[in-house]
């Protein structure tokens, strides 16, 4: 008689990261660790990990202070995966635990990488990386370039308003400064390039678009336009119960491609042929502007998804099939 061993059991991480520390839970072992959030910090937890092979290792996004985390593990080919924090705490809830500490969010992290199982995604490279802080850079400048505008409109004090219009001149000049250094990075890719020029060949797309779909949005053109209007969260979700049909409605994805794919929407719903007759057709039917809005931004993604998809540029002809 030949023996069979018992078959052995993934493990699954769950790492809550603050400044100073990482609070690890392995599942379903009940294994727990605390590390110092430091390189020495880093070493020693991957020293424990890599012996346990685990399945799927689960961290939140929290604004950058997880790349380095994120980056030595997937050095050590460790299967991290980063997801949002929104899901996390819905997860959390549906396992009736409303308490939040450092230890129960890595608990329920770890449960969330055995239940969930989240696809891991290639990791951005420097370069990507650098492209990305550039444009956020940006967009945050131009947001309080917008902020100091309205307080200039407001105020009356001579002191004040040349005090602001200083300010919006320097501010110009960074935003103006970012902008060269954006589209250097870009220029000097040629896998980058060449996206640039498919999609700026779209009327209603300029260079502040490409620009965000190329630093936050490197799937375009890899995956089909259901996906790709997910992953941007223009993938309208049902609410309905029983006889009761309720509006659709869109959430989550990624806000910064999405507020910026507004705006250029905004533009090719009367300067873009394919984007205007759609537009037309349903003012038409009566539907709401921002029904009419988000069917105008989902049909530019899933074009733009398409040409980058097949190298083709811009054709009015061939986009009305395209996406």
């Amino acid at each position: 008689m030949s023996s069979s061993s018992p078959a052995v059991r993934s493990c699954y991480v769950g790492i809550d990261i603050s400044a100073e520390r990482l609070d690890v839970q392995v599942w379903p072992v009940e294994q727990r660790h605390s590390v110092v959030y430091e390189s020495s910090g880093v070493a020693q937890l991957i020293g424990v990990l890599q012996p346990l092979k685990p399945a799927r290792i689960v961290v939140e996004a929290t604004g950058k202070l997880e790349i380095p985390l994120v980056a030595a593990l997937a050095a050590a080919e460790l299967p991290v995966v980063v997801v949002n924090p929104r899901q996390i705490r819905d997860f959390a809830r549906a396992l009736g635990l409303l308490a939040k500490t450092d230890r129960i969010d890595a608990y329920v992290l770890a449960r969330f990488a055995e239940s969930v199982q989240p696809p891991p995604r290639p990791l951005p490279t420097e370069q990507q990386q650098a492209l990305q802080e550039l444009v956020s850079r940006q967009r945050q400048l131009v947001e309080f370039r917008g902020a100091e505008s309205n307080r200039l409109r407001r105020t009356r004090t001579l002191a004040v308003r040349h005090n602001l219009q200083i300010h919006l001149a320097w501010l110009d000049k960074q935003i103006q400064d970012l902008d060269r250094q954006i589209r250097q990075l870009i220029t000097e890719s040629p896998c980058w390039r060449q996206k640039d020029q498919l999609l700026q060949s779209v009327p209603g797309v300029g260079p502040k678009l490409s620009s965000v779909l190329v630093a936050h949005l490197p799937e375009l053109g890899q995956l089909n336009r259901r996906e790709i209007a997910s992953l941007v969260g223009l993938a309208p979700f049902n609410h309905d119960s029983g006889q009761w049909r309720g509006k659709r409605f869109i959430a989550g994805g990624r806000a910064k491609v999405r507020c910026t794919l507004y705006m250029s929407s905004l533009a090719a719903a009367y300067h873009n042929p394919v984007i205007r007759s759609l537009r037309q057709r349903l003012q038409h039917q009566g539907k709401p502007f921002k029904v009419v809005l988000t069917a105008c931004m989902r049909k530019l993604l899933t074009i733009l998804n398409a040409m980058v998809k097949n190298g083709t540029p811009w054709n009015s002809a061939l986009c009305c099939n395209l996406s």
